[in-house]
């Protein structure tokens, strides 16, 4: 079980496949298979970081569901994984078209994974917890998986547990008009919100990321977090703006970085450090994150993001 005061998420993981080179799915000759999920992948870039953190989701009672546990729990998160006799596990496939490129399909239309319930969620689980972290793409796969986060959040709250929501908009789920109220019902919520600039516009629409920081403060949130990729990032708090530049890297995989950075957030945060700390280290593991194929294997430890940070020095580790 989760250490008192440490992090908990939700959500689904699906089993991935990706090409192994650089072209279409049409002429791929070989596949490489994997997990992925971007609260799985929150709680592993988390857990490397030295954080306490569990993970809660549902999988098919099927090879690929038993994949995507036994990954997860291989890196040190505790596992809540409830197995679906009804329902497969969730499918992600991704190509790289061309070397610059990457495309991302889902097959997750009546997963397991879309199929959690509010009772799915322990008692007490989440109140022991300091931080909830929950994203956007939950909500928008069925109707029960949106009930089952919205309880979460309010018995968060109600514990005086810290809700975290990455606003992680997923057009494949929902168009503009229907995402938009969930998502806004769920980021109005939350005590820190992050986002780009293009997904707070799917909050309010029209609205420019300071200005729906403006709403998103009036709202209770206490802190609303920029992403800006390659730019680095900002944090709008109601007493002020703290901004950090980005890494200058040679981009391999772009998929995961936003929740590298999320983890390197929170897990600063967790450790009692401020905004402009926090936003280094999230952007050094956003960074890092593009560096090597896949969703959260170049998640970074404490190790490997000291030597990221210290920079320069000869490029070979003897």
């Amino acid at each position: 079980m989760i250490t008192p005061g440490g992090v908990i998420t939700l959500g689904e993981s699906m089993a991935l496949m990706r090409t192994t080179e650089i072209g279409s799915l049409r002429h791929a000759s070989a596949m490489a298979l994997g997990v992925g999920g971007a609260e799985s992948n929150v709680a592993i870039g988390m857990r490397r970081l030295g954080a306490s953190v569990s993970w809660l989701g549902r999988v098919g009672d099927d090879s690929l569901g038993e994949r995507v546990l036994r990954e997860i729990r291989a890196e040190g998160v505790d596992v809540h994984g409830i197995v679906d006799a009804d329902a497969p596990t969730g499918l992600m496939v991704k190509e790289r078209p061309f070397a610059a490129s990457t495309a991302v399909h889902y097959y997750r239309a009546g997963s397991a994974g879309s199929r959690l319930r509010p009772d799915d969620l322990p008692a007490e689980w989440i109140e022991r917890a300091a931080i909830l972290h929950v994203t956007g793409i939950t909500p928008l796969l069925s109707t029960s998986a949106r009930e089952t986060l919205l309880v979460a959040v309010d018995r968060a709250t109600a514990a005086g547990v810290t809700v975290s929501v990455d606003i992680n908009y997923r057009s494949a789920l929902a168009p503009v008009a229907v995402a938009g109220p969930i998502l806004r019902e769920l980021a109005e919520r939350a005590d820190l919100v992050f986002g780009g600039a293009e997904e707070f516009a799917v909050l309010y629409p029209g609205a420019s990321a300071t200005d729906a920081a403006a709403l998103l403060h009036a709202a209770g949130v206490g802190q609303v977090v920029v992403k800006q990729g390659p730019d680095g990032a900002t944090v709008i708090t109601p007493d002020g703006v703290t901004a950090a530049p980005g890494f200058a890297i040679d981009v391999v995989d772009t998929v995961g970085a936003g929740d590298a950075f999320v983890a390197g957030y929170l897990s600063a945060r967790l450790e009692g450090q401020g905004i402009a700390d926090s936003l280094r280290r999230a952007n050094a593991c956003g960074a890092i994150a593009c560096l090597v194929p896949g969703d959260w294997e170049a998640a970074p430890t404490m190790r490997d993001l000291a030597r990221f940070l210290d920079g320069g020095g000869d490029p070979v580790r003897r």
